[in-house]
């Protein structure tokens, strides 16, 4: 069986690993946390350099108004400043009211004169009266007969007794 021998080597080994164990795990867990450190140090050094070049960067006067320029759409006295709209997702200016286009200059409104709390009034009350379809118009085929807002073509036959000839 168990010889003493094996047994004082046994309670030994056990010793030493009661003793070492928790050390290791220390200096590995630490280590972990030394390269875990190391490394956000290092993206902090990199985010510190990048701030700088910006930093930099703006205390060039040209690249001030260039981005004063670009951001802000400012212009140099004398200059026209132009923007160009994508004719496909611009919409024309309609008039509330009537629902045509609005020609140049401003809208009447009506109710420019009167205090600012009416004028809010007003307009909650002009968007509580507006409709929305929630369904978009179905595109007409013009080869539709059936379609009664397309007017039959010339050369098609009419109804008997509707000769204007």
């Amino acid at each position: 069986m168990l010889t003493a021998r094996a047994m004082v080597l046994f309670v030994v080994a056990l010793l030493a690993f009661v003793l070492v164990f928790p050390t290791a795990r220390s200096y590995f867990g630490q280590s972990a946390q030394l390269q875990a450190l190391r490394a956000e140090v290092s993206a902090a050094q990199e985010r510190n350099t990048e701030l700088e070049f910006q930093v930099s960067r703006w205390q060039d006067q040209a690249y001030v108004a260039s981005q004063a320029r670009e951001r802000l759409a400012y212009v140099y006295p004398g200059e026209t400043a132009y923007r160009v709209l994508d004719p496909d997702v611009a919409e024309p200016a309609v008039n509330p009211d009537t629902g045509k286009a609005v020609a140049e200059g401003p809208v009447d409104v009506g109710f420019a004169d009167t205090p600012w709390y009416g004028t809010i009034w007003n307009s909650l009350t002009v968007a509580g009266e507006v409709t929305v379809d929630d369904q978009p118009a179905a595109p007409t085929d013009p080869a539709d007969p059936a379609d009664p807002a397309v007017p039959p073509a010339d050369d098609a036959p009419t109804a008997p007794g509707t000769d204007d000839e």
